[in-house]
């Protein structure tokens, strides 16, 4: 694991109100201490957890998991059991090193997110029962559930919310979606109110995927191939992320927030995720300084933390003021036949499979390591 002094490009951003988030935790870079130098040095202030991370871990020939693995291969633990087991735990560590950050923050910032098996993406019911075990299972106040932003995820939102537990809405892509996904959000505080729950005490964010959105237009654009498409390339997820924005201020505008903030709830902030380039035409910064606003969360790699804290592209705030352009952003795609909504519905089911990808690798790696233990 890398380390250096705190950069200064990374202090600009949290002075700008973006909040730092890592998206990527496994067990040696909790107790090599790595965690904690990135918290206290490199302005990280939050971190999510990857399912392909936790394997590439376990799968390592000095695996930190290998006594933990032992005894659940001892007691008898299905694979379900053990990646229950092992990842709670090293949730339930990071949300310790992260607890004087939150208790500072007043609940906002230090925070963890966990995310519920993909595989009931479209089992409300299911998802609920999950993410209630999960909380339960971490049992730290700083934990964030992550549930996708399918339709089936809706209501499992609300109702979790509405449980008193913070949420992390994953797998956003949409303009409309988003809108639902504050809807669903503010039904959830409002459930949460009516069940005696201080609203205080609940957190959310609304992970909206940033270069997924490029990586789909881009290809469209290649395949039409014209000068004026090829000039679009590079455009797309910007301006959806920057709409989304101007959804987010008019849901902070509305009589229903004002209502909700009365009684002591925090915002929904908007979490910018996938925002590491999959294009290396595209700076390794694009979606880290093209997306710098007051009240935000930009959760990235490592490689992209560092290419951020190297940069010199800092401009301060990129989103205020930008709704019109990022409309015609869109206007020029939709008049070169790219639909937004195609777009968004191929992106969200592709999410979905992607996801259910990386847990099934992951269930494959603690498979083979339970049977290692065991032998």
């Amino acid at each position: 694991m890398t380390t250096s002094s705190t950069p200064v490009p990374l202090s600009q951003l949290t002075q700008a109100g973006v909040s730092i988030w890592l998206d990527d935790l496994d067990r040696h870079r909790i107790e090599s201490g790595d965690l904690a130098h990135l918290m206290n040095v490199d302005e990280v202030r939050g971190v999510t957890t990857n399912p392909t991370i936790f394997a590439k871990a376990l799968s390592g020939e000095t695996s930190s998991y290998a006594d933990q693995l032992r005894e659940l291969a001892a007691a008898g633990s299905d694979v379900d059991e053990a990646v229950r087991a092992l990842t709670t735990s090293d949730v339930r560590s990071a949300c310790d090193v992260f607890h004087d950050l939150w208790t500072e923050s007043n609940g906002v910032d230090g925070r963890v997110s966990i995310e519920v098996d993909p595989r009931l993406a479209r089992e409300t019911e299911l998802t609920v029962l999950q993410a209630r075990l999960l909380h339960g299972m971490v049992d730290r106040g700083n934990v964030l559930i992550k549930i996708p932003a399918t339709s089936e995820g809706l209501p499992a939102i609300t109702q979790v919310l509405g449980s008193g537990i913070s949420v992390n809405v994953t797998l956003i892509f949409s303009i409309e979606r988003y809108s639902e996904v504050l809807d669903a959000w503010m039904s959830g505080l409002e459930l949460a109110h009516k069940h005696g729950h201080d609203l205080s005490s609940i957190e959310s964010v609304a992970s909206f995927f940033v270069s997924r959105m490029d990586s789909a237009v881009d290809a469209r654009l290649d395949a039409i191939g014209t000068p004026e498409a090829l000039a679009l390339k590079g455009h797309a997820a910007l301006a959806s992320a920057r709409l989304a924005w101007g959804v987010y201020e008019d849901a902070m505008a509305s009589p229903r927030w004002a209502a909700l903030k009365a009684l002591g709830a925090h915002p929904q902030r908007p979490l910018w995720a996938s925002t590491g380039v999959k294009d290396p035409a595209f700076p390794a910064d694009m979606y880290v300084m093209g997306l710098v606003v007051d009240g935000c969360v930009n959760t990235m790699p490592e490689a992209t933390l560092r290419a951020s804290a190297d940069s010199t592209n800092f401009r301060g705030d990129t989103v205020t003021g930008t709704q019109a352009a990022s409309k015609a952003v869109w206007a020029s795609l939709e008049a070169l036949g790219i639909s937004e909504t195609e777009v968004c519905l191929h992106l969200e089911d592709e999410g979905v499979a992607k996801f259910e990808q990386s847990w099934s690798e992951l269930l494959d790696t603690v498979t083979r390591a339970l049977e290692a233990a065991r032998a």
